[in-house]
Parts: C-alpha cells; sequence; structure tokens
C-alpha cells in the first residue's frame, strides 16, 4: 500500500468485475472505499465475506472495503466516484443520482464505449448525466483486464482529464505498488483507445474461432491500430497516444487475452455461435458488440472511413457470415500502407 491516498474517501458505482476490482484498487492504494450494486447478495458478500465470487471468483478482497445497494449512502462525502457500468446504461443510471452527487467532487469513467444514437464518449455522457464541468471528470484506461489486477499482478494504465490536477488527484488514489498511474491530457485519444478496441478484439477473436492464426491476428491488430488513429486525429486526439499505453498496450492486451470478453465473444462467433449464444457463454458485459455500431457512426459523421469495424458491424447486427469476415477484408483495393 502506498499511503498516498490516505484521506480520500471514493465510491464505486458498479460491482462487476471491474468496478470491484478498481474498487480493490483505490483500498489498496489508501482510499477508503465503498462499492455500490444493484444485487444485494453481492454487497453482502463484499463486505462481509471480502469476495465477489460472482465476477472474481477465489480473489480476496481488501477487508476495509463494502458494498450497499444504497447509492445515496455509498456517494455521501466521496472526494471521487469511479463510475464501472454498461455504457448504454449509463445516462440513465446516473441522471437519477445527480443530486445526491458529492459537491466539488470528481467523476471516474472507467467504461470504453460510445453511446447509442448520440455518438457521445462516456466522459461527455457522465458530465452531462451529473452537470459536472469537463474538468472535474477523469477517464481511467490501459492495459487493465480486471483479474490479473485482482490478482495484484503489476499494470499501468493512464488517467485523462482536461485538468491536470484533476488527473493527479486520481493518479494519487490508485496508485500502488502493483498498478502505476500515468496522466495525460488527451481525453479525446484515451477514450477512443478504449472504445474501437473492443471492436478490433472481436474481428481477432472471430478469426481465431475460424481456425487462423497469428499472422491473421497481427494484421487486424496493426491495421485495427490504423482505424483507431485515423478516427482520434479526425477529433482532435493528439498523435502520441495511440502507440502508447491506452492504444497499442490496450488494443494488445484485448485482443490477445482469454480473459478479454470481446475476444472471447468473437471466437464463439467464429466457431459456428449465434450472437445471442455468444453473449450467453461469455458472459458479462461484451462492450464491442454494440460500440461497433455507435463507432462506425460516429466515424461516418466525421467521414473516416473503418473497413474492420464496418466488417464486425456487418456479422453482428446485419448477417454477414462470419466466414466472409477476413476474405472481405483482404478484397480491399490494394494501395500504399501508409495511406
Amino acid at each position: 500500500m502506498s499511503g498516498g491516498a490516505a484521506g480520500l474517501r471514493a465510491a464505486v458505482l458498479g460491482t462487476g468485475s471491474w468496478g470491484t476490482t478498481f474498487g480493490a484498487v483505490l483500498a489498496d492504494a489508501g482510499c477508503e472505499v465503498a462499492l455500490w450494486g444493484r444485487d444485494a447478495a453481492t454487497c453482502e458478500a463484499i463486505t462481509q465475506e471480502h469476495r465477489n465470487e460472482r465476477y472474481l471468483p477465489g480473489i480476496d478482497l481488501p477487508e476495509g472495503m463494502t458494498a450497499s445497494t444504497d447509492a445515496r449512502a455509498v456517494l455521501d462525502g466521496a472526494d471521487l466516484v469511479a463510475i464501472a457500468i454498461p455504457s448504454q446504461s449509463v445516462r440513465a443510471t446516473l441522471e437519477p443520482l445527480r443530486e445526491h452527487f458529492p459537491a466539488g467532487a470528481v467523476a471516474v469513467s472507467l467504461m470504453k464505449g460510445v453511446e447509442l444514437a448520440t455518438d457521445r464518449r462516456m466522459s461527455q455522457v457522465v458530465a452531462e448525466a451529473l452537470a459536472l464541468p469537463a474538468d472535474q471528470v477523469a477517464v481511467v484506461s490501459g492495459p487493465n483486464l480486471a483479474r490479473e489486477i485482482a490478482e495484484r499482478q503489476p499494470t499501468a494504465t493512464v488517467v485523462a482529464s482536461t485538468s491536470e490536477q484533476t488527473a493527479a488527484l486520481v493518479a494519487r488514489a490508485c496508485a500502488s505498488s502493483y498498478f502505476r498511474p500515468y496522466t495525460n491530457d488527451d481525453v479525446v485519444g484515451v477514450e477512443l483507445c478504449g472504445a474501437v478496441k473492443n471492436v478490433i478484439a472481436l474481428a481477432v477473436g472471430i478469426s481465431q474461432g475460424r481456425g487462423l492464426g497469428y499472422n491473421t491476428m497481427a494484421t487486424v491488430i496493426t491495421r485495427g491500430l490504423v482505424e483507431i488513429s485515423r478516427l482520434g486525429l479526425a477529433l482532435g486526439a493528439q498523435p502520441a497516444t495511440f502507440p502508447g499505453l491506452a492504444g497499442m498496450g490496450d488494443l494488445m492486451a484485448t485482443c490477445a487475452s482469454p480473459d478479454s470478453r470481446n475476444h472471447t465473444l468473437g471466437v464463439h462467433l467464429g466457431r459456428g455461435m449465434t450472437l445471442a449464444e455468444a453473449l450467453e457463454a461469455t458472459g458479462g458485459t461484451a462492450e464491442g458488440v454494440k460500440s461497433s455500431r455507435s463507432v462506425l457512426e460516429l466515424a461516418r459523421s466525421v467521414g473516416v472511413e473503418m473497413p474492420i469495424t464496418h466488417a464486425v458491424v456487418q456479422v453482428l447486427h446485419e448477417g454477414l457470415p462470419v466466414e466472409e469476415l477476413a476474405p472481405l477484408l483482404l478484397s480491399r483495393p490494394h494501395k500504399a500502407e501508409r495511406v
């Protein structure tokens, strides 16, 4: 425990794998931590048994961490509020909590997605739903697979905010011997990397489920980073973000790990499951399924071509057979790599 966060009170909205894990990170860093969740049994187990067997089986959680179904009590007096709920549910979940949000507290988005219908990034949705200025919102993103962090395996992450002071506060709150935050002011780039990498991981998973190997995986990851960069630059992101932790780092982890829900769901699809069957077999939330459409809509709105994302949308939502995914990508017109 670093002790650098001693005296800070943190609330976490969400008791899934990432919300619970980030709560443990905050507690290990020295924060007083309370989680909010809808399931009373899960909340009781976190508080009394220091376990969340549904999402993190076998993991011992910090003893001081508590959980409750009473959002108002959890939010009371918090210095920072981390939000880890499905991206398409953020606005509806947060708006009723607006009047209970602690004055001056920092909101921390842990979500990786783009809102359907509005094309808003998660920090924008959080700010609108809670009526907060942008400099009171931060984003945490990087190669952060929940299970590995819950096991206290070393990793680094990016804390992004338009406010240097806000980013520094969140970094101090979560820094520990195994969790290393770096600050960044490129909120747009960090968030787009986190949203689009889930879609690329679906494409990698589908190809691996079809029995394709590492050449294909490397091709999809590399060209996927091109898509992420192309969209980010069109929206004002900084070029240095894409080869960093929030870009290539997170993309590699999500595309390669069997612990990635998006990758796993893609594998199930590649092996012949329907989307409904793959969702059930994967468990949890695979954000790329819904975000693929909103990412593609966002790209089209700024005139950016994203062939991998488009192909994933066709497989997931438009009936394209999975065996046509790779040929569709490779049949595109020949051109120079940097175009």
